[in-house]
Parts: C-alpha cells; sequence; structure tokens
C-alpha cells in the first residue's frame, strides 16, 4: 500500500536545514542538562518518597509546603496528580541524611504533617484499615455479635469508603450509606473522625537502590546501542553502523533533553520508553539502508546521493504509515493514558517523530558525506560498497 505514491522529494538537497534543525533542538537539550534543570531524575533514580494523597477539598500548594517544612520535611515537590477535579497531590520527598539510612517513616511524617491538630485520642476514619476498624468495634462491642462478625463489618466499611466514597468520607455519618447497624456508626463516632485527606499511595526507594537503577539503566542503553552497532557492521558496512547508532544518540539526546527543558522526572518507565524508541528508530534506519542497498546494486552508474534519495522515496510511504498509526497510538496514551503513563507515553510521542526524521535526516545524509569524503581521499567514486 502506498501513501502518496511516487514522490521525487530532493531530502538530501535539505540536508542542511536538517542540520539545523537538529543543531537547535540537540543544544537546547544539552543546555538545559549542564545549566538549567539537568537530568530531572525521579524518585527510582535518585532515592526518597512520593506520597500520594487525595483531598476532600481544592489543596493549597502553599498551606501543605507550610505544613512540610514545619515537620522538618524541606524541598518537597508538590504537584497536582491526575485531572484537577479529583484533587489529588503527589508530594515527592528529598532523600534525607538519617543515621539508619531508613527513609519508610517519611510517609507517616507527611500523614502526621498534614493531619495537624487532631481531637484528642481518635483516630482518623479516612486513614485507617479495615484492622483498626475492627479493633475499635470489638472493643466497643456495639451490637453484641463475634469478633469475626466486627471483622466483617469493617471490611464492609472501608470497602465502601474506598470504592463508593473514593477513599473519602466527609464525616463520620456517611458510613450509614455503607449498610451498617446505627450503633455501630453511633460507636464509631466517639472513636473516629473524618480527615480532610487520604493517602492512597507512597513509594520509597532508598539512596543505594537508586544509585544501582541509574547505572543499570546507562548500563541497559549503551549495550543496547553496542549490539546495534555490531549487528549494523556484519550486515552492512562499519560506516552503517556508526550512521545509524549516531541518529539513535541523537534520538535519545533530544528526547532526554525535552525531559530536561519541560522539567519532567525520568523514572524506570521513561527509560523502558527510551529502549523501545531506540529499537523503533533503529528499525526504520535499516528499512532505508536495505532499499539504500538494494538499489546500489541496480543503479550502477548513478551517485550514492541519487541512490540515497530514491531509496527514501520509495520507503516513504511504509515510514509514513506505520510511524503515523504508531504515533496515534502513542499520542493517545499521552492525552488519555493517566498521569502513570505521563512519561512513558511522553517519551514515546517525542523518540518516534524524532526517531523517523533522524532516519531520513541523520543516518541517510551521513552515510553520503562519509562515502564523499572517502571518494575523495581515493580520487574514486564508491557508491556504497554495502555487502551482499
Amino acid at each position: 500500500m502506498e501513501f502518496f505514491g511516487k514522490t521525487n522529494i530532493d531530502f538530501l538537497g535539505k540536508k542542511w536545514y536538517f542540520l539545523g534543525f537538529s543543531l537547535i533542538f540537540s543544544i537546547a537539550g544539552v543546555l538545559s542538562l549542564l545549566f538549567w534543570h539537568h537530568v530531572p531524575l525521579g524518585v527510582d533514580f535518585r532515592g526518597g518518597t512520593l506520597v500520594y494523597v487525595k483531598f476532600n477539598s481544592t489543596p493549597n500548594e502553599d498551606q501543605i509546603r507550610a505544613a512540610l517544612d514545619k515537620a522538618g520535611l524541606h524541598n518537597a515537590r508538590i504537584q497536582r496528580y491526575d485531572t484537577a477535579g479529583k484533587n489529588e497531590e503527589l508530594i515527592d520527598l528529598p532523600q534525607r541524611a538519617t543515621k539508619s539510612g531508613d527513609v519508610s517513616g517519611d510517609s507517616d511524617l507527611t500523614v502526621e504533617a498534614l493531619r495537624g491538630t487532631a481531637p484528642q485520642g481518635q483516630q482518623d476514619l479516612n486513614n485507617v484499615g479495615f484492622a483498626a476498624v475492627r479493633d475499635a468495634l470489638v472493643k466497643s462491642d456495639p451490637i453484641h455479635v463475634t469478633p469475626q462478625e466486627y471483622e466483617k463489618i469493617a471490611h464492609q466499611i472501608v470497602d465502601f469508603r474506598d470504592k463508593q466514597r473514593d477513599w473519602l468520607f466527609k464525616d463520620v455519618d456517611e458510613v450509614r450509606q455503607a449498610r451498617v447497624p446505627a450503633a455501630v456508626v453511633d460507636s464509631l463516632k466517639k472513636g473516629f473522625y473524618a480527615g480532610d485527606f487520604h493517602v492512597f499511595g507512597t513509594e520509597v526507594v532508598g539512596p543505594q537502590v537508586g544509585k544501582q537503577l541509574q547505572q543499570r539503566a546507562f548500563l541497559a542503553t549503551l549495550y543496547s546501542l553496542l549490539g546495534m552497532l555490531v549487528y549494523l557492521w556484519f550486515r552492512f558496512e562499519m560506516i552503517y553502523g556508526v550512521a545509524a547508532v549516531v541518529a539513535v544518540f541523537h534520538d535519545t539526546l533530544i528526547t532526554v533533553g525535552a525531559f530536561s527543558l519541560t522539567n519532567t522526572d525520568i523514572t524506570l518507565t521513561v527509560i523502558a520508553a527510551i529502549l523501545t524508541l531506540i529499537g523503533y528508530s533503529m528499525n526504520d534506519t535499516i528499512v532505508v539502508f536495505d532499499r539504500i542497498r538494494e538499489n546500489i546494486k541496480l543503479m550502477r552508474r548513478e551517485s550514492l546521493a541519487e541512490i540515497v534519495n530514491r531509496s527514501i522515496n520509495q520507503t516513504l510511504s511504509r515510514t509514513i504509515l506505520t510511524s503515523g498509526l504508531t504515533f496515534l497510538t502513542v499520542l493517545s496514551l499521552y492525552l488519555f493514558g493517566g498521569e502513570v503513563l505521563h512519561g512513558f507515553s511522553f517519551a514515546l510521542v517525542i523518540g518516534i517523530l524524532i526517531g523517523t526524521y533522524s532516519s531520513i535526516a541523520v543516518a541517510a545524509p551521513m552515510l553520503v558525506a562519509y562515502q564523499d569524503w572517502r571518494s575523495s581521499r581515493s580520487g574514486r567514486p564508491v557508491p556504497g560498497r554495502a555487502k551482499a
């Protein structure tokens, strides 16, 4: 299937425009990496604590930050999580130096800081599990049943809170909607109150784990590039492999630079996306190189630049169809996939655009430039010399 039909675009004639485009975005990314936001590592790599909090009303981030500072949790990054109407915030706490090296207590300190002054002797019904509810009911015994029955009631209350009330009771009287006996609700009102927030998730990563993940992510990316270089060296020629790896490095640099410019955290899922786009970009480059190798045998009297231009035009429909459909998929993932997949899909959106571009605008011109340089040194034309 052909999307454009036959085209005759002089891609190599526009190589200086391509070079300028690449330089602008590459230099902007490098400057951001070196001087502005640097590499915005997520908690997976730098260590620390992530606390996901849902509020009953629109949260005031300045008040949250002030409460955390008062509790000794400084330099917290607070940002909206998911859509604004859900009143959810992500609190990112940096790694703190502790004697024991244990950072798991930071999530408990966050809860205490957000709670502020609580009713004396009462527990927050929005931040306890079923065990606390069960124990309170067993102790007060409002309806005189077995502990097993109170356990079922506690599960019923907590499940109703999490699934029907979206983790939050506005007040303890809302427990009545869970269809439990009125005496149970009256008993809970004596020992519980309904707080203004609920912590629905925490992630804790220690410094040693973060450092190991950094090293492994770097090695995974490096080994993938070296493996592809060796493959293309044997499949075509060394210059083909070098051109493809340079193009992929160009894609990776611009993608990481985009994360730095937008100050978006690089997490493990982002590294997975970068490795995915490395393979995707390399595959697209190999398709172009394979057509170049075929055309070198058929068009022996034409210059390498003409052969490369013809090859890119011949594969253009395939490139637009495959890359276009893939791009629409990851764009939908970026727009509708939610906050959890935001970094992963953002990397793929940037990577697919740049990866498709680099196959045409970076790898192919580099191949021609090398062969022209080689020809000028030897004094005779060197069409392509791809292996059969």
